[in-house]
């Protein structure tokens, strides 16, 4: 068994529910159908790591689906909010033996295997690695041991989260990833011609 876990953080993909900022602009089924597309990458990048996989579903556990369950152990987020529900799936993890831990999203263009394998290489010398994203929250974390105040505390989906999650973070070794970019609104990939050419009319 690795001793590495990738844990993806997904929501089900269900036309109106999901990214409802981008949804404003482009409407819901463009967005619906961006999300889906960001979804396949980011399965695609996740099985060229050399890891042990989780995707954790936002709703209910879709059996068939583009999670294959060769590659990819299929789990339930619990919790009230994010911050409880990352907690949860870290400390089932770590519980089970794992010795790196990292937890990625579900809506990045531009995350690749390259950088989640830099991750875990820069976990064997440091506590925690971070990537910052670009509106102030972070797209990546990974740890060795479970730092519980990181998923306390936090308005979530705010800018103040990756600044808050730094303090929490202050006496033990840290490292930071390239910022990248997530996709929540227009804005985000408006300068994407791939997302903008394919998937808004």
């Amino acid at each position: 068994m690795s001793k590495n876990a990738l844990i993806v953080f997904t929501r089900n993909p269900e036309l109106g529910k999901c990214k409802t900022r981008l949804a404003k602009t482009v409407g819901d089924e463009a967005a619906l159908n961006i999300y889906k597309y960001l979804l396949q990458h980011t399965a695609n990048i996740s099985k060229a790591v050399e890891t042990n996989r989780f995707v954790f579903y936002s709703e209910n556990i879709i059996e068939d689906d583009i999670w294959d369950a060769k590659f990819f152990n299929k789990k339930l987020q619990k919790g009230i909010d994010l911050g409880e529900r990352m907690l949860n799936a870290f400390n089932e993890l770590i519980n089970l033996g794992y010795t790196k831990v990292i937890i990625i999203g579900s809506d990045l263009y531009d995350l690749d295997a390259k950088t989640i394998n830099e991750a875990y290489k820069t976990l064997d010398a440091n506590d925690v690695v971070i990537g910052p994203a670009e509106d102030g929250g972070y797209y990546l974390l990974g740890m060795k041991t479970l730092h519980p105040n990181v998923f306390k505390n936090k308005v979530w989906g705010t800018d103040s989260v990756l600044k808050d999650t730094i303090k929490d973070l202050s006496s033990i070794s840290l490292k930071f990833l390239k910022t990248k970019n997530d996709i929540d609104t227009w804005e985000d990939i408006k300068d994407i011609p791939f997302l903008v050419s394919n998937f808004i009319e």
